[in-house]
């Protein structure tokens, strides 16, 4: 598998100091648990189960969906869609597209998929960073909008409604090869598990009959911030600390406000989500991220059963 330059760096980085989230258990591990690690996403994912069986089941759902969705695989259907400006797509492919539209409207358009060309333009794909003039900025903000994404259900059509328009899924897909994973395991009778994708957390079932515990990693410091027990939940964190680059003492975020076409600048260090699927905790933790503290406040309204976690400056609150 070909990874780009910045999956390598933060990757490098993931292995040493961890990477979101930390895993309590991993204090004192029961030796009848099994430890699987893989590369996959561009990033590293762990499985830790009772049966020995969920590693395999778990990666190899990932690599499937991956091969679908990753903008860095040349013959992905992402890949593709982004070169050609049409394309029959498969189920998985449409259903994540017509979902990310769904929280587009959402949140307002701060989930946005279409931040191809506005992760492109900042180098963020490539690891060639560069701060664009803004003459550039606003020309590609013309291409910005997934009201411009075209579906066409009966023959699982998408097309774009303008050339020069690229999606870029990585909000979403790791959250949606999450939930896939975890059917995958229920399928085969499995169910008890824990899937760390590079941050992002699906806990089925219990361990040893009590929900998983898992840590909220400081987004400045290597301590633990905040710790959470869930059960059949997922947990996601977004934030300015995970890929950024600086120039002239100024940070910029890898998340890009789709609104504005630069990084994110909501004040805040990173914003924690329990949702009851990985998708949803995917999404949301990026749109929280862009709208801020009020604006997390609406989501929360919107998805009862989530549960939001802000970190700003040295403090956890939340909404």
């Amino acid at each position: 598998m070909r990874y780009s330059p910045r999956i390598r760096k933060y990757l490098l980085a993931f292995l040493i100091i961890g990477w979101g989230l930390v895993f309590i258990y991993q204090l004192k591990k029961p030796a009848t648990l099994y430890h699987d690690n893989r590369v996959l996403m561009g990033t590293f994912w762990e499985v830790v189960s009772a049966d020995k069986k969920a590693g395999a089941i778990v990666f190899a759902e990932a690599s499937r969906i991956e091969q679908l969705l990753s903008r860095y695989i040349e013959s992905s259907e992402i890949s593709r869609l982004n070169r050609l400006g049409s394309l029959k797509v498969s189920p998985d492919t449409f259903y994540v597209i017509k979902r990310s539209k769904e929280f587009w409207e959402q949140t307002s358009g701060a989930f946005d998929i279409t931040v191809g060309p506005l992760v492109d333009l900042w180098g963020f794909k490539n690891c060639q960073y560069s701060v664009p003039v803004e003459r550039k900025i606003r020309s590609v903000l013309k291409l910005i909008g997934s009201d411009k994404i075209i579906l066409r259900e009966k023959d699982q059509m998408v097309e774009f409604k303008l050339p020069g328009m690229k999606i870029d899924l990585g909000g979403i897909a790791k959250g949606y090869a999450l939930d896939q994973a975890v059917k995958k395991l229920k399928e085969n009778n499995i169910n008890s598990c824990l899937i760390n994708a590079g941050g992002q957390v699906y806990a089925l079932g219990e361990r040893s009959g009590r929900p998983w515990k898992i840590g909220i990693k400081n987004g400045r410091g290597s301590d633990i911030h905040g710790r959470l027990e869930i059960k059949d939940q997922s947990i996601s964190t977004s934030g300015d600390y995970e890929q950024f680059f600086s120039r002239d003492g100024k940070r910029y975020s890898h998340i890009l406000d789709p609104k504005t076409g630069y990084p994110a600048s909501s004040g805040l260090v990173s914003v924690t989500v329990v949702a009851p699927s990985g998708i949803e905790a995917d999404a949301l933790s990026t749109s929280a991220f862009i709208l801020g503290k009020e604006g997390a406040l609406g989501l929360v309204k919107q998805f009862p059963e989530t549960r939001f976690y802000i970190q700003e400056g040295l403090t956890t609150k939340k909404p």
